[in-house]
């Protein structure tokens, strides 16, 4: 199997199983993200410790596979990390599928750093990007408790 094939598989079984779908009990903090061209919505469900862990993240929605699949990658990866690690791994995940070629982070394994580069074909397709990082730009709200509901359209990409 060589990496493409790989990357489709994983966004296919992603896609169509996402993880964490679902609302969290006794979440903390949330956020709504649209992606009104595709129709992709999500709501990003957090719960941080007292020492702003992640204890728990879920998300409920409906969208394409990409957006789907990206959701579900995404709340698997930031599980039980640190209110910092997750900006980074937003922050390093964000730059990859806008310009560059690998991933920085020293803060997933390299499995975790396949699954996310796995989204990083849809650079090449600017539509998609907005569906790749829909999930991602409403953590970072929920995070920051910066707004309610994300248009991914009003934002730079």
């Amino acid at each position: 199997m060589n990496l493409k094939e790989l990357y489709q598989e994983i966004i296919l079984d992603h896609g169509k199983n996402p993880r964490n779908l679902r609302k969290t009990d006794n979440f903390n903090k949330d956020a709504k993200g649209h992606n009104p061209l595709c129709g992709d919505k999500v709501h990003v469900y957090l719960k941080l410790d007292e020492s702003k862990k992640v204890e728990d993240i879920s998300f409920e929605g409906q969208g394409c596979a990409i957006s789907m699949a990206s959701a579900s990658i995404m709340t698997s990866m930031v599980k039980g990390k640190e209110e910092h690690e997750v900006k980074e791994i937003i922050n390093d995940f964000l730059e990859m599928i806008k310009e560059k070629e690998t991933l920085d982070t020293k803060l997933l394994s390299e499995d975790e750093k396949t699954k996310l580069m796995c989204l990083s074909g849809v650079k090449q397709y600017p539509m998609r990007v907005k569906c790749a990082t829909l999930s991602w730009h409403t953590l970072t709200s929920a995070i920051d408790k910066s707004q309610n509901e994300i248009n991914i359209e009003s934002l730079e990409i």
